[in-house]
């Protein structure tokens, strides 16, 4: 009984709740990076320096009024944020947090679960959170949500081409789809050393796929006034909005588990370690919002299929080659 249902759902509620609360306030930490980088305070209001905004924000969404456009596709309208947040907050369960604990006589690991195709599972769930932002531009009704939702259909599949390769890479040198298997085998070692090109395939591509400056394409405000979320309000909009934050965080674990020795680490416990690396992919990618203009939509695709897609799989045969002639 203590092993097959209260510790999981004791796990599951402790993980979720620390990572939700960071995810909230992933949104007063830009707002506060972004200001001070072009010489503004950023919230202040509401608590001390603005802790208390993501509360505000919050409470103002739910009681905002929700607005459904007539000629918007209802169901599918609904429907969209819904699955964004859900793809989003799912791949939470696969990521390993930390290294086992021993408490109470037992083992306990700092993950919900640990499937044998942990990388597929994030791949698969990671493509199907793109649909809820197609859905959303297409079936709002509105010419401009609609080519958001096309701009992000688009890109989202091209990019993912070549991170899939870049996760190959990573995946034949550890011998392993589990996500557990891969941080253990950079014990003495990390990915990102071994695997330099991948590791940077991924942090552009990853970049592209969070819908975020310089390859906010889907949203665009000076060219589609917000594109595939325009016609939304209230705690619709909030979804979507906590999706891409969800989105960021999650990015940011995947790098630190693939790529940065996910919980290794000299002195602090193991987790601690974790959210440390997690954290500055995070703040990198605030940085890069708050350095680079948009791209125009035409060099986002030059970049990837001229680009990252041929890097990308050089770098695979060349470590496949390195792998059958020196290891």
């Amino acid at each position: 009984m203590i092993d097959f249902f209260i510790i999981p759902v004791v796990k599951l509620t402790i993980i979720f709740s620390i990572c939700l609360f960071l995810i909230a306030y992933a949104t007063w930490l830009e707002r506060k990076v972004l200001g001070h980088i072009q010489l503004r305070y950023g919230p202040m209001r509401v608590g001390w320096h603005g802790l208390l905004q993501p509360i505000a924000d919050g409470v103002k969404n739910f009681f905002k009024e929700d607005v459904v456009p007539d000629n918007a596709d209802k169901a599918v309208f609904v429907i969209a944020p819904v699955i964004s947040i859900s793809a989003a907050i799912i791949l939470l369960a696969v990521i390993p947090f930390g290294e086992p604990i021993h408490m109470f006589g037992k083992e306990i690991t700092l993950y919900i679960a640990n499937p044998s195709i942990g990388i597929l599972f994030i791949l698969g769930f990671a493509t199907l959170g793109s649909y809820g932002t197609i859905l959303g531009g297409w079936s709002s009704g509105n010419k401009y949500g609609y080519m958001g939702g096309l701009r992000a259909s688009a890109m989202i599949i091209s990019y993912e081409l070549s991170m899939a390769f870049a996760v190959i890479s990573v995946v034949m040198m550890s011998g392993s789809f589990s996500l557990v298997d891969i941080v253990t085998d950079q014990e003495t070692i990390w990915n990102c050393l071994r695997q330099p090109v991948a590791f940077l395939v991924f942090l552009i591509s990853g970049t592209a796929e969070l819908n975020r400056t310089p390859f906010d394409m889907p949203e665009a405000e000076s060219e589609l006034c917000c594109g595939y979320n325009v016609e939304y309000s209230s705690m619709k909009f909030a979804l979507f909005f906590l999706a891409e934050y969800t989105h960021m965080f999650v990015f940011g674990a995947l790098v630190t588990t693939l790529f940065l020795g996910g919980w290794h680490g000299p002195w602090l416990p193991g987790v601690v370690w974790f959210f440390i690396k997690t954290f500055l992919i995070v703040f990198a990618c605030i940085w890069v919002r708050a350095t680079f203009p948009r791209l125009r939509y035409d060099k986002v695709m030059k970049l990837e299929w001229k680009f990252l897609l041929p890097v990308a799989v050089l770098n695979l045969v060349a470590t496949g080659g390195v792998m059958l002639f020196f290891i």
